[in-house]
């Protein structure tokens, strides 16, 4: 008999796992070594070890933007180019197993006018200035929101980049990408948007029981490297309900990457969000959901920024 489950996560975020066009049956084209820990004839879930235990200290690093308004410049010419006003944030928090406690040790906003133009200036509204960010090409309105996300990772890594203690751990909420340099790093990807396993492979990942993981693979993609799924507790039942995929440098051995699936197997579990408290819960960590909302408060009433752009930009052309 066929079985159904309802997605723990609500639908207004999309869904915890898509699989990519081809459906969940079709592997992502990526290379994919999959003999890296074991070989892939031997893959099963595998246990924390015993006496692995989490680090004393664990730092979250997350980051979150909004677009506060479309623009368009005219040039003397006569030529048009599309702008964006952005607000980005990025935050750290330091989480002391030990203690029991997590504080918000630093937080940054930036804000920023993204477009072609080759005479658009700094804009100014009040107190909040919109630094120029120009984009390459002809700067199509459809794709300047992406130029928002280099920016907002340059900020992370600025934040990143604080006094570490030598055995702590730094979790990236989103793939690593060029982050990949930080030491002790893992990149922590909530939604599978792609599949990079075989079906036979994929079957090891959902029956993994919370805290489980698989061994670890490489991904020889652009940002590619080390890279393990693992179960959440608090999911729903459902095959990839509470799976995340985990991530680290390519510059590690193979060795020192077991290492940190290892260590994300005592540690990333204890950060699960519950149902009741999120919509995107078990994925969702908790000390990051908490600065999610500690950031977005930070960007500013989005309708008070709309308004105070609108007169900036009034004023300018007058």
């Amino acid at each position: 008999m066929t079985r159904m489950f309802v997605d723990a996560w609500d639908p207004s975020y999309g869904s915890s796992f898509e699989g990519g066009e081809d459906g969940p049956a079709s592997p992502s084209s990526a290379q994919v070594d999959t003999d890296v820990e074991v070989p892939a004839a031997e893959w099963a879930p595998i246990d924390v070890p015993p006496g692995r235990r989490a680090p004393d200290v664990v730092f979250l690093v997350d980051g979150v933007r909004r677009n506060d308004a479309g623009l368009w410049t005219q040039e003397e010419d006569g030529t048009s180019y599309a702008g964006l006003a952005a607000s980005f944030a990025a935050g750290v928090v330091r989480c002391d197993l030990g203690r029991g406690s997590a504080e918000l040790v630093d937080a940054r906003v930036g804000r920023g006018l993204f477009t072609a133009s080759p005479s658009a200036q700094d804009l100014q509204t009040g107190m909040i200035r919109y630094e120029v960010h120009r984009v390459s090409g002809q700067g199509e309105a459809s794709k300047l929101p992406a130029a928002v996300q280099p920016q907002l990772t340059a900020l992370e890594i600025e934040i990143s980049a604080m006094a570490r203690q030598t055995e702590d751990l730094l979790v990236v909420d989103g793939p690593l990408r060029n982050r990949r340099h930080l030491p002790r790093t893992l990149g922590f990807v909530k939604r599978q948007q792609s599949q990079y396993l075989s079906a036979t492979l994929n079957a090891v990942v959902t029956a993994l029981k919370p805290g489980q993981r698989t061994p670890v693979f490489h991904l020889g993609t652009v940002w590619g490297g080390w890279s393990w799924y693992l179960r959440l507790p608090g999911g729903s039942g459902a095959p990839w309900s509470g799976i995340v995929r985990v991530e680290c440098s390519p510059d590690l051995t193979p060795e020192q990457a077991i290492e940190l699936a290892e260590l994300s197997g005592a540690t990333l579990p204890r950060f699960a969000s519950s149902a009741y408290k999120d919509p995107r819960a078990p994925q969702n960590l908790v000390p990051i959901a908490g600065l999610e909302r500690r950031l977005r408060g930070m960007l500013g009433d989005a309708r008070v920024l709309h308004r105070a752009l609108t007169l900036a930009t009034s004023r300018n052309r007058a």
